[in-house]
Formats: structure tokens, C-alpha cells, sequence
């Protein structure tokens, strides 16, 4: 039996190596979300600083390890096969729902999800206890005071940190306006010295506070003179960065170099429990029953010794450290996060990543209401005098930057002491909410949110909030029943569970490529959105056009063969496939035209007044095919799911020989717009006229059938209906063809501008 447990503590040490994988990848969101989007360094600089952040802090952590060993179950009430079960349960469910939340691109909290998986594992085991027996009870086994601080943490956090950076982003712009470079005279030093005292107090309060060299006598020493410490290094810091400045040194790139290194190092000290505490409390837990419990047996010792404060090897937290940055350098999903993030939170429009909700929409309007109330009230003088403080076309960005420096500074100052405010009343603040919220604050008062873009900015705030509490109801009740699996099903249960979840790795890693390819096209937009060269935008908008032009008529043609097919041949899970197909695509094609109007914006008037025309006409024309699909599968859905009578042989026959002909036609068409190549469009066109004709047959024949009551109306309706919208899918096509053509191809006065 021993040699079952010595495999699973294995097991577990290679599950804290994929944890810390996928982790970081989550994680680094919270301390390079600012710089990333500001531009402040290149992004291997960046990385190099939060790299040796990430590993002092990782190096250096120990105090908070003690959470994963009596935080949240009484480990005195547990027997040592009990507690290796929820151990084991909580590291097969931390690493695939974390896995899933990097692939969708949603950052989390990591601690949220440790937190609630302990919490639904000991409940599981909990409740087998209490059942059998009276001797316990469920607060004897269970923590519910620190559950219960982290879900007040969550709202807490979530509110003031979006109040704060709204409130401390609007004085700092009003202060220093868009173009912050002409008002940095004396008031840069004073802001660099409050953000440099705020970032070395953060470290020392946040990040190293619980740090394995850290002594009792250190840390009373540091609370004792806080005040003296923070005054003495705001002197020195304002004496310092006034210095700089006069060196023509930019001082908002230091403070965000700093904050991202300060931020990285308390992320690595703090947070290496939610990846590396569970399997550490495993091995402690089983070096204990080794030494001490073998006379007793599995289910005979108690976990007691778990209640004594940690004493983690420091090999252990060298070796994670190591793992981390290897993460943080490698995970292109740790990337993909930060995107996601970076998005959200940009200065100017583009590409929308999320679409709008009836929350959204309300919410907006609501403010909208707010913000009409308040100008009303403040005087005409002020609103004059505020708007000098924030006109756009003055803003200063760095090359490719979402945001500027001002903004990335006031995201790392403000998370830094919001996170040691909680830390010092021993709030259980997660960095990701705090983090998170903060760059949403400041976004919105910096106006970045504009009526064409709040809707979908605030829908993807809602989504990532809605993805932490999904978290913790998702981390509870996955754990909870992987716990009570693993303790009824034994050793065969863990097998499969661990089949289970090398599968969903495997599985999930394959979807994260899949959607990285799908979003090739998103770096074509950016910069095109970013680009004032006329040339480049049309060329540009041209390329992706043909891209997204492409994806449509291959979408109609995959979903008019599958429609057809499965109708013909009555498979009604083919036909609810092309119905759910239409309705994503429905979205895709909004988000196509809002990206269009926004190229076509950044145009001169020539080329919009030659070109434009032909553009909105091939988006509305590719609308009409994905319609047009929807139009045909809707009938054939319901007819089939009625379980109505079939077509006959004959309009099967008939139907089944044109719809080959039309899918060889949108074959054909999509091939054109791929390769950029019409010379053989009178073809297709001709081709095209020759379907409508046979189709146009095709119904004069069906309604004589109907007149001569030789069949049901039923399945004469829908055949008529399948028969018009397949004349509309080729006329649509043909006519995407000919716009195609004419706005991909340059005339003379293009050639001679």
C-alpha cells in the first residue's frame, strides 16, 4: 500500500510542474498587462525583469504554504488515506479547469480556484464522515471562516479597485493631460516619488513580508517604522526622479520597469502556494505516516503533524522558480491572456474581441444618463477647462502601445498599494481581481471607452468577472465529486482519473491551436487600425478582406452540403450542427463590418469615394449567404424534428443533382477570392446563370404538382423554400465575385495617386 501512496506523491509533484505551467500562463497577466500595453521596454525586457522578479519572489516564499496544509480542512481530523484522496482530487481539478481558462483567454484566480477546490474536496469527505458517524461534525472539519474571506475579498476587491483607478486615472490626466510630456516640470518628481515609495513598500509589505529569510524581529522592526521608512524613501525617490527627468530620463518607464518587477516578485512569493502547496502538504503528509504511522495504517493515522507551519525545502522553491520562468517564457498561452487583457483595456477603437449583452447595453445606457446629469450641473467654464485636459489627438502613445505610460504607471502604483492595504488588515486579496480591475478603472476614465465601443468593452469585463465566480463554483463542484470518485472507486478510479485528465490536456491543447489559428488574421487588423499610411490601410484592408471573404464562402459552402445532405437523408444532429453554425457566424459577420467601418474610416476621401461603395457591398452580400444558409436550414430543422414525411424520390433526385452543381459553384468562387484571381469570373457566372435557370425549372415543375394536389404541401413548401434560397445562395455569390473584384483591383487614378 505504501508503494500506491509513494506513486501518488510522485503524481503529485508532476501535477505542481503543470500547475506552475499553467499558472504563470494565467497569472502573468497581473504584472504585465501594463507594460506590454504601454510599451515601456521591449517585450524580452520586460520579460527579463519579471523573470528575476518572479524567481527571488519564488526563491525566497514559504509563510503562506501553510494555507494548503490547515487552511481550510482541521487536518487532525483526517486520516492520512483521507487527506491524500482530496489532495489528489484537488491537483487533477486545479490543473485542467485553469488549463481551460488559458485556452479561452480569460485570466482567473488561481487562489479562488485552490481555495474552493480544498473547500469542495473536504466537503466530499466531510460529509462521508459526518454520515457514518457522530463523533464530527462539520465545523470541526471544515475552515469556513477562510472561505468565507475570500468570497467577501471578491466583492470587496473587485468594487474598490475599479473605483480607485477610475478616481486616481481621472486626477492624473487632468494633471498631466494627453500630452503628458509638456507638463513634467516639477510635478513628475513628486509622482515618482509617491509611485516609487508605494512600489518598495508594496514589495516589502506584500512581497517579502512572508519570506523564508524574513524573521519575526525583521518584520516588527519594519511595522514599528513604517512611517519613517515611507518618508525617507519618498525624499530620496522625489530627489531621484527629479534628477532623471533633468537627464532627460523618462520617468514613467522606470516606475512601470519597477512596478512590473515588484508586482512579479509578490505574485511568485504569495501565489506559489496555489500551485505548489497541495503537492507539498502531500509529501510532508507522507514523510509523516512513513516516519510515524505505519503501525496504525493508512487508515488509522491522523494528520495532526499538518497543523505546524511549513518548512519548505528550499530546493523545492529554486526548482519551482526555475519552472515559472521557463513558463513565463515559453507559454504562448500565458500570451494569449495578456491579450485578452491588453484589449479590454486599449486607448483607441479596433477589433472587438467580445460581442454586446442586454447588461451591457442597459449599463451603458444607465451611465450615459449619469453623465448627461452631471454636465448638466457643472459649470460651462469647467467642462471647457477640463475638456483642453483630455483631447485625444494630443495623445502620446509609444510605437504599437495600447495605452500610454501615465496609464500603465497609475495600473502599477495603484494594484501595488491596494494589495498591501489588504494585506496589512489581512484581507485575502487576490493580485489577479485587484489587477484586473484596476486597468479597467483607469481604461474608462481615461475615456477610452467611447459610445462605440463601451458595450463590448464592458460585456468582456462581465465575462471575466462571471469566469471567476464560474471558477469557484466549477472548482467546488468538480473537486467535490473527483473526491468522492476517487474515495468509493479506490485505486481504478484514480487510474481513469488520471486518463481522464492527461485527455483534457491533450484535448485542450489542440483547441488552443486551432483558435491561434483562427486569429492569424487579428494581427493583419492591428496593424491597420495602427497604420496613417493611406496605401498601407487599403492594402492592408484588402488582404484581409480576402481573408475573411474567403472564410464566409467556405462557412456557406460547408453548411449548404451538410443542410442539403442531412435533410435529404433526414439526420437531424447534422441539421441542429448547420443551425448553430449559422448563429456563430451571424456574430463573426457583425464583427466583420464593424472592423470594416473602422478601417475605411482611417482612408482619404478618394479612395473611400472609389472603393468604399464596392467594400460595404461585398460584406452585405456575404451577410446574405450566411442568411441565406439560415433561411434554408430553418424549414428543413423543424420539417425533419416534426418528423414530417420526407421528399419523394423524384425532388430528391432533382434537388440532389443541382445542390452538387452549386457547392462545385461556391467551391469555385471561393478558390477566386483566395487566390485573388477573376480571369475565369465570366465563367462562373455563366455557370451560376445555367443553376438559376435549372433551379427556376425546378419550381415552375413543383408548383404544377402542387396545383395538381399530387403531393403534400408540406414538403412541397419546404422543397419551394430550399429551391429559392439555393437561387439566392448562387446569385449572392456571384454578385460577392463581382464587388470582390472591383474593390480588389486597382484602377488608373489608384495608380496615379
Amino acid at each position: 500500500m505504501e508503494t500506491i501512496y509513494l506513486c501518488i506523491v510522485i503524481f503529485l509533484g508532476v501535477l505542481a510542474v503543470f500547475d506552475l505551467l499553467v499558472g504563470v500562463a494565467n497569472d502573468a497577466v497581473n504584472f504585465l498587462n501594463s507594460s506590454v500595453g504601454s510599451k515601456a521596454a521591449s517585450f524580452r525586457t520586460m520579460l527579463v525583469l519579471a523573470s528575476i522578479g518572479v524567481f527571488i519572489g519564488a526563491s525566497l516564499s514559504n509563510g503562506m504554504m501553510d494555507i494548503a496544509r490547515h487552511g481550510i480542512y482541521q487536518p487532525q481530523f483526517f486520516y492520512f488515506d483521507e487527506l491524500m484522496c482530496i489532495l489528489l482530487a484537488v491537483m487533477l481539478t486545479d490543473v485542467v479547469l485553469l488549463d481551460v481558462f488559458n485556452t479561452m483567454g480569460l485570466p482567473t484566480s488561481t487562489t479562488v480556484s485552490m481555495v474552493f477546490e480544498l473547500l469542495g474536496g473536504t466537503f466530499a469527505l466531510a460529509l462521508v464522515k459526518t454520515l457514518g458517524s457522530d463523533e464530527y461534525s462539520m465545523g470541526q472539519l471544515i475552515n469556513t471562516d477562510k472561505a468565507l474571506q475570500v468570497i467577501m475579498a471578491i466583492f470587496v476587491s473587485v468594487a474598490i479597485a475599479f473605483f480607485f483607478g477610475m478616481i486616481v486615472q481621472y486626477l492624473a490626466r487632468v494633471i498631466f493631460t494627453y500630452n503628458y510630456k509638456k507638463h513634467l516640470k516639477y510635478s513628475i518628481a513628486l509622482f515618482g516619488g509617491v509611485a516609487a515609495t508605494c512600489i518598495i513598500y508594496f514589495m516589502l509589505i506584500k512581497g517579502l513580508k512572508d519570506s523564508s529569510f524574513m524573521t519575526a524581529e525583521v518584520n516588527d522592526w519594519i511595522h514599528q517604522h513604517s512611517f519613517t521608512i515611507m518618508i525617507g524613501l519618498f525624499v530620496f525617490f522625489t530627489i531621484l526622479m527629479q534628477i532623471l527627468h533633468w537627464c532627460r530620463v523618462n520617468v514613467f518607464k522606470i516606475v512601470v520597469m519597477m512596478g512590473t518587477f515588484a508586482l512579479a516578485l509578490a505574485f511568485a512569493g504569495n501565489d506559489l502556494v496555489n500551485f505548489i502547496g497541495v503537492p507539498l502538504a502531500g509529501y510532508d503528509a507522507y514523510t509523516d505516516y512513513m516516519a510515524n504511522g505505519q503501525a496504525a495504517g493508512t487508515d488509522g493515522w491522523l494528520m495532526g503533524s499538518l497543523l505546524g507551519s511549513a518548512k519548505t525545502p528550499w530546493y523545492f522553491l529554486v526548482a519551482a522558480g526555475c519552472v515559472m520562468v521557463y513558463a513565463l517564457w515559453t507559454s504562448k498561452k500565458a500570451h494569449n491572456v495578456i491579450q485578452t487583457e491588453v484589449s479590454l483595456a486599449r486607448q483607441d477603437e479596433g477589433e472587438e474581441g467580445f460581442g454586446s449583452t442586454p447588461i451591457a447595453r442597459r449599463l451603458v445606457r444607465y451611465s450615459m444618463g449619469l453623465a448627461n446629469g452631471l454636465s448638466k450641473m457643472t459649470p460651462e467654464s469647467t467642462k471647457r477647462w477640463l475638456d483642453t485636459r483630455f483631447r485625444k489627438e494630443e495623445l502620446t502613445l509609444e510605437d504599437g502601445a495600447a495605452f500610454d505610460l501615465v496609464r500603465a504607471s497609475v495600473n502599477l502604483v495603484l494594484s501595488s498599494l491596494l494589495i498591501a492595504l489588504g494585506t496589512s488588515l489581512k484581507l485575502p486579496l487576490s493580485t489577479t481581481y485587484v489587477t484586473f480591475m484596476v486597468s479597467m478603472g483607469t481604461s474608462l476614465a481615461d475615456r477610452a471607452w467611447g459610445r462605440d465601443s463601451a458595450v463590448y468593452r464592458i460585456t468582456g469585463v462581465l465575462s471575466v468577472i462571471g469566469g471567476w465566480f464560474i471558477t469557484a463554483g466549477a472548482a467546488f463542484t468538480i473537486c467535490f465529486f473527483v473526491t468522492m470518485v476517487i474515495h468509493f472507486g479506490g485505486v481504478v478510479a484514480i487510474v481513469a482519473l488520471i486518463g481522464v485528465a492527461v485527455y483534457s490536456l491533450i484535448h485542450s491543447q489542440m483547441m488552443f491551436k486551432k483558435r491561434k489559428q483562427k486569429q492569424v488574421g487579428q494581427d493583419t487588423v492591428r496593424q491597420m487600425l495602427q497604420s496613417q499610411d493611406n496605401a498601407e490601410v487599403l492594402s492592408l484592408l484588402r488582404q484581409h478582406t480576402r481573408e475573411e471573404l474567403t472564410k464566409v464562402v467556405s462557412f456557406t459552402q460547408e453548411n449548404f452540403e451538410r443542410t442539403v445532405t442531412s435533410f435529404l437523408h433526414e439526420n437531424l444532429r447534422g441539421l441542429r450542427r448547420s443551425m448553430g453554425s449559422v448563429k456563430f457566424e451571424k456574430q463573426l459577420i457583425k464583427q466583420m463590418k464593424r472592423t470594416g467601418t473602422l478601417a475605411m474610416s482611417r482612408l482619404d476621401n478618394q479612395t473611400v469615394l472609389d472603393k468604399g461603395l464596392y467594400y460595404f457591398q461585398g460584406n452585405d452580400f456575404a451577410s446574405e449567404l450566411v442568411y441565406s444558409i439560415g433561411r434554408l436550414c430553418e424549414p428543413c430543422l423543424e420539417h425533419i424534428d416534426n418528423n414530417f414525411k420526407p421528399l419523394d424520390a423524384i425532388q430528391k433526385g432533382e434537388f440532389g443533382d443541382v445542390s452538387e452543381d452549386i457547392t462545385n459553384l461556391l467551391q469555385a468562387s471561393r478558390q477566386v477570392i483566395e487566390d485573388n484571381n477573376y480571369n475565369h469570373l465570366n465563367d462562373i457566372v455563366r455557370k451560376a446563370n445555367d443553376l438559376n435557370g435549372q433551379l427556376s425549372h425546378l419550381k415552375r415543375e413543383e408548383l404544377q404538382r402542387i396545383q395538381s394536389q399530387s403531393g403534400s404541401i408540406k414538403v412541397s413548401m419546404v422543397y419551394l423554400t430550399m429551391i429559392q434560397e439555393a437561387q439566392n445562395v448562387v446569385t449572392y455569390a456571384t454578385n460577392l465575385l463581382k464587388v470582390s473584384r472591383k474593390f480588389q483591383t486597382e484602377d488608373n487614378n489608384e495608380m496615379s495617386r
